[in-house]
């Protein structure tokens, strides 16, 4: 865990590295735990990053379950961050972000933003077809990616391994977790 960060940041020597809780969802109305590529290129990069899986399902392309299963990893205190893989696309049974965004308390605009430029250096184009998209819910985090292994891999290793890790400066989601739900305190 020691080292460079990589690329996109340097890791800070006086900072501990600190695993948080990832658990990885599949949106699909065909994969099966043996053929999921895509939540497999995620436990791997996750786990192989020395954070801890906290759960793995996989659910139907439908708004009420995708959001049932965000919601309930919402509120389990063993989970911190919830990976979707699946349903970002354009056609019609592609209701992840709704889903989602049924679920946000905040949306993370510019996770999606960043998302599309680094498919864009990838794909080109193409990346303009991709709806992935992220957001806060009960001290949550929750990021949509497209089914792809692809597109798995190049935004756990441009964008999640970064931001999931405490070294990363200048700043980082880790660091901020504790006062993601500091306006329920406030009451």
């Amino acid at each position: 865990m020691g080292g460079s960060a990589g690329s996109e940041g340097e890791a800070v020597s006086d900072r501990e590295f600190i695993p948080i809780r990832i658990a990885v969802l599949t949106v699909s109305d065909t994969r099966t735990p043996a053929d999921d590529r895509s939540g497999d290129v995620l436990v791997d990069r996750l786990t192989g990053a020395g954070h801890l899986l906290a759960g793995r399902a996989i659910v139907p392309d439908d708004r009420e379950a995708i959001a049932a299963r965000l919601r309930e990893w919402c509120a389990d205190d063993a989970v911190d961050v919830v990976i979707s893989t699946g349903g970002t696309g354009l056609t019609g049974r592609d209701v992840t972000v709704e889903a989602h965004r049924d679920v946000y308390e905040k949306e993370i605009e510019a996770f999606a933003t960043i998302f599309a430029v680094v498919s864009m250096g990838k794909i080109g184009t193409s990346a303009v077809q991709s709806r992935a998209t992220g957001g806060v819910a009960q001290g949550t985090y929750l990021f949509a990616l497209p089914g792809s292994p692809g597109a798995c891999k190049d935004a756990w290793d441009e964008i999640l391994k970064f931001q999931l890790d405490y070294r990363h400066k200048p700043c980082n989601f880790v660091e901020i977790m504790p006062r993601l739900e500091e306006h329920r305190r406030r009451k």
